[in-house]
């Protein structure tokens, strides 16, 4: 789909940086981005953001504006973020979810669910000085290689990584890999977009094509976007913890010393970590908060307490079990290292 935007708002000196808790919509199979249609879709997600989320997603009929209630802080934000779920795998070769715990300072929230950034200049950086867009309506996008098996076929993507948390506080160490080691607070996974966009489309057949990460260089830097890809936006970045303390008693690790952890299509490097994004704020106001000089907590955006946020639920439409202890991965996956296609 092709669409012309005059970007008269990048005019606007934009300093705004936004983070925000969203707590847990549904998990189940669905997968309206890169299965659409599908149910259940080949493998386990779990959702967050606006009710409206189904299994179709269809950009003219069902946009996430149709939702009437977000598990996201910011009252206006009706999107929808996903990542895969991780699973433990036992000695005796039977799978157990790992569940999620909130990010510092979002306690309560609804199964963990996970802490979401709008950044325009690197994370650091309170200052925030340059001018980016807001995506459009109907804007989604992709990103990671579920097929990534190997450090060179993860390359790709580096800005999808793992820590081990020694502490809820630690934020060094980040790995492309899943850790190898037992992790006494967690693991956490961090999941950064590409932040230049192509000008015309919401969307490609990867639905990642019409977005960029900077031409040399990295957003944290400041790169430059390429002349393909030249508007600028915000880069939305997940952070997600994984609750992995139940399972930290290395007798239940594999005897060869492996790591025990395997996401929910059977990834057991942590190299096919990946993420889908389905814009959906209210008419303009990602705009109007980017336009507005503000660091973390942003006055002019409408926020919504855990309380709320966690009124907002959706009944899963894939009835199977998924949390008890399996022998296979939902789906009928194994965890694996060597590439295979994932099942259709």
């Amino acid at each position: 789909m092709q669409w012309s935007f005059l970007f008269l708002s990048l005019a606007a000196t934009s300093t705004a940086l936004i983070r925000f808790q969203c707590s847990q919509l549904v998990t189940q199979r669905l997968d309206p981005l890169v299965t659409p249609g599908m149910i259940p879709s080949p493998h386990v997600h779990q959702i967050v953001g606006g009710n409206s989320f189904n299994a179709t997603m269809d950009p003219k009929k069902d946009m996430p504006g149709e939702s009437d209630c977000t598990t996201c802080q910011m009252a206006d934000d009706f999107s929808n973020y996903w990542t895969a779920v991780l699973y433990f795998k036992a000695r005796n070769g039977t799978y157990k979810r790992v569940r999620q715990l909130a990010n510092s300072g979002f306690d309560g929230a609804a199964g963990g669910g996970m802490t979401v950034y709008y950044m325009q200049d690197a994370l650091y950086d309170t200052k925030q000085p340059s001018k980016v867009s807001a995506f459009q309506p109907g804007f989604r996008m992709f990103i990671g290689n579920v097929q990534a098996r190997t450090m060179d076929e993860a390359a790709r993507f580096r800005q999808l990584t793992y820590t081990c948390l020694e502490t809820p506080a630690t934020r060094d160490h980040e790995t492309i890999a899943l850790p190898k080691k037992v992790c006494p607070a967690g693991i956490m996974s961090s999941l950064r977009f590409p932040n230049c966009w192509d000008g015309k489309n919401l969307d490609s057949p990867d639905h990642l094509s019409h977005m960029s990460y900077p031409s040399s260089g990295t957003f944290e830097s400041g790169g430059p976007c390429p002349s393909t890809h030249p508007v600028r936006t915000s880069q939305v970045m997940f952070e997600v913890i994984w609750d992995t303390r139940p399972f930290n008693n290395p007798d239940d690790w594999p005897l060869d010393g492996s790591q025990p952890f395997v996401w929910s299509f059977g990834d057991a490097t942590g190299y096919a970590n990946h993420a889908d994004y389905v814009f959906g704020w209210k008419d303009d106001s990602l705009q109007k908060i980017l336009d507005t000089p503000c660091y973390v907590n942003c006055d002019t955006a409408r926020t919504q307490s855990i309380a709320e946020m966690n009124k907002c639920a959706q009944k899963a439409v894939v009835e199977e079990d998924i949390d008890g202890w399996l022998t296979e991965l939902p789906g009928g996956h194994q965890a694996e290292f060597a590439p295979t296609p994932e099942k259709r």
